[in-house]
């Protein structure tokens, strides 16, 4: 059975549409155990490429616009768990194999072995100097994998097995390694990954290629790279002169004109997380098909249904506050002058946006707010993303805008498990 785990933030409120019936085999909650995991940290690496690369320290290189927008300024943090097998943690050299695997694989990939600075406008570019290589973190814990509950259900409390420095600040990429791993140890046997990789590096898609390159060298013995990495972000220059054709709404700053930042404040939302089945899901869309008959994706009736939900929730005052949708749309495909080559691991997304008022979120009906979905996803194009690009070297977001938005990732077609497999039995999630 094709399952999605939703994980979001639920007001103790929530309204639930009246006419979709929530059936226990349908949308199950995961429940989230509570938990304070032991780690303690016994060894840090520094990993640098193992062979020669074709840069030398006081080196630069090159990154697009889509590298450097806001929103990519962030580390995306990761873990996976690997079940004991017939032998043994003790036995296997984990930490030295992921350690040496990870070596090999920053040869072909070796921008991620470099570090983030600022130049002229505040544009940031990978520099090459006496800091380098990634980090790795070797840990331990005295409790088993079992201890940890549902291991499909992402957990805050996952917290210790992704490492932080101590005090680092929030959304801090500037001098950081661009891969920080911690492996940890458990007392079966089992150990996990901690994984977090810099998003001006590698959008979801090339960190998942990166990934698989890196499990495929630990589980042969020797470098795999399937396809071969391509760095090429110059492709994504801004065009001169700049040509912006689109408004760019998701760039736009908010005006602060409602209750809901003092909603989310005085409430304080928890981290629920749901699995949703198949039948729900193609319940709601034929429920949120657009009257124009066009046509709906299982993702634009999802997003549809969730952002009228959260609004719902949250009550939203005045009703004629003009709220925004904001999700990510992969742009690989969309590309043909010239077409992206193969290998490219740099960030190939836009940011489709669509906006309506609380009225018209909370009174009008899902097909409606459906059809505003899909027009933002459609939207996105080669030209659009050729805009976006222009529109970030006129006007670069200098900070993130959260008010008055709702911003909704998709996971579902990362081949996480695929990419993670180290030859054992592995568990991948996401750990928020």
């Amino acid at each position: 059975m094709f399952e999605q785990t939703l994980s979001l933030y639920k007001c103790s409120h929530v309204t639930r549409p009246q006419h979709i019936l929530m059936a226990p085999p349908w949308v199950q909650e995961l429940h989230l155990r509570h938990l304070s995991i032991p780690v303690t940290i016994d060894k840090m690496f520094s990993v640098t490429p193992s062979r020669p690369i074709p840069v030398k320290p006081g080196d630069s290189l090159y990154l697009s616009n889509l590298d450097d927008m806001i929103g990519a300024r962030v580390f995306t943090p990761t873990v996976y768990f690997y079940q004991p097998d017939n032998m043994s943690s003790c036995q296997k050299p984990v930490t030295k194999t992921l350690r040496g695997a990870l070596a090999d694989v920053l040869v072909p990939y070796y921008p991620l072995s470099g570090r983030l600075r600022e130049t002229k406008n505040g544009k940031l570019e990978v520099f090459f100097g006496p800091e380098q290589g990634a980090l790795m973190v070797e840990a331990r814990s005295n409790i088993a994998l079992s201890e940890l509950g549902d291991l499909t259900a992402p957990n805050p409390a996952w917290g210790p097995l992704i490492f932080k420095f101590p005090n680092e600040e929030q959304y801090k990429v500037l001098e950081m390694p661009l891969v920080i791993a911690q492996v940890t140890l458990f007392s079966c046997g089992g150990f996990s990954l901690g994984l977090r990789l810099c998003h001006c590096i590698c959008d979801g898609l090339g960190a998942m290629q990166f990934l698989g390159a890196w499990a495929a060298t630990a589980k042969t013995g020797k470098l795999v790279t399937d396809p071969e990495p391509c760095w090429d972000r110059e492709m994504f220059r801004p065009r001169d002169p700049p040509v912006v054709k689109f408004p760019h709404m998701e760039f736009m700053r908010i005006d602060e004109g409602s209750n809901l930042t003092m909603t989310l404040w005085q409430t304080k939302p928890v981290q629920k997380c749901y699995r949703i089945k198949r039948e729900f899901q193609n319940c709601l869309k034929s429920l949120a098909q657009p009257i124009d008959a066009a046509g709906c994706t299982t993702f634009d009736a999802m997003a549809a249904h969730i952002w009228r939900s959260w609004v719902k929730a949250l009550d939203v005052r005045p009703l004629d506050y003009q709220l925004r949708l904001t999700f990510s749309v992969n742009a690989r495909q969309k590309l043909r002058n010239p077409p992206l080559k193969e290998g490219f691991y740099g960030n190939v997304v836009c940011v489709a946006c669509t906006t309506s008022t609380v009225s018209e979120l909370v009174h009008g009906q899902l097909p409606e707010t459906t059809r505003l979905v899909r027009e933002a996803r459609q939207c996105v194009s080669e030209e659009y993303l050729r805009s976006t690009v222009d529109y970030v070297e006129v006007d670069r977001p200098r900070q993130l805008e959260f008010g008055g938005k709702l911003t909704i990732t998709q996971w579902t077609r990362f081949s996480i498990y695929k990419c993670a497999d180290l030859g054992g039995v592995g568990l991948s999630m996401l750990a928020l």
